[in-house]
């Protein structure tokens, strides 16, 4: 989460705010998802196993199509499903310039599609340094759970929006974060056994994946509209 942050450019966000509410409605995947495993588990006459609501979520976050949080949410909720959401999650997020075309062709017209995007106004430099610290006082005090990651999100922000900590923001984004993901991707690898891959609640979990993909961005085109 440092090494995004120091990847992530809010500027446009901040320029033009009401773009906040393209990314929540994307997260109606990760209800739909959430709904779907508990619906899904219900109806399966006992061929999949009945997912608990915390098992549910942790499949549902597959659709907020961020590595890194699925799995930090899977390892938490639903430690024994983190090989399948791992696979899920990463294998949906490769395959995005396959699974949105088409969803977006879907739901815009042709002249939809060629509207031109107004210029965005200048960031003031003030504005780019208030926001991470007080998004991370606002959301610490409403969920005080998620600081570690909002914090190091933030912090990564910081790192590049200061002018003052090239060779950290450098490091974070690059070096550090490469490191991380290697690290990562190899410990969550060797919890994947080769029996949990057989089985009906390993092919449910992954189409409920496929199907929070495309609800999320179903849900982030019809609010553009």
């Amino acid at each position: 989460f440092l090494g995004v942050g120091a990847m992530t450019d809010f500027g446009p966000l901040l320029s033009n705010p009401k773009t906040l509410l393209l990314g929540a409605a994307a997260q109606l995947g990760v209800f739909v998802a959430l709904a779907g495993a508990l619906i899904m588990s219900s109806l399966s006459f006992g061929l999949i196993p009945d997912f608990t609501l915390k098992e549910a979520a942790a499949i549902g976050i597959i659709g907020g199509a961020d590595g890194p949080t699925a799995l930090y949410l899977a390892a938490k909720m639903a430690p024994q499903l983190l090989p399948v959401i791992a696979v899920a999650a990463y294998s949906y997020m490769s395959l995005v310039p396959l699974i949105q075309p088409p969803v977006m062709r879907a739901l815009t017209t042709d002249a939809e599609r060629v509207i031109e995007m107004p210029a965005l106004r200048d960031v003031s430099k003030l504005e780019r340094l208030a926001f991470p610290v007080i998004s991370t006082i606002v959301i610490g005090l409403l969920l005080p759970p998620v600081v570690p990651l909002i914090g190091m999100l933030m912090l990564g922000n910081l790192f590049r929006e200061s002018g003052v900590t090239d060779r950290l923001s450098d490091t974070a984004e690059n070096a550090l974060i490469n490191t991380v993901t290697i690290f990562l991707a190899t410990a969550t690898g060797l919890t994947m056994e080769g029996n949990l891959f057989l089985q009906w609640s390993t092919i449910g979990v992954v189409f409920l994946g496929l199907i929070a993909f495309i609800v999320g961005t179903a849900g982030g085109v019809l609010m553009a509209k």
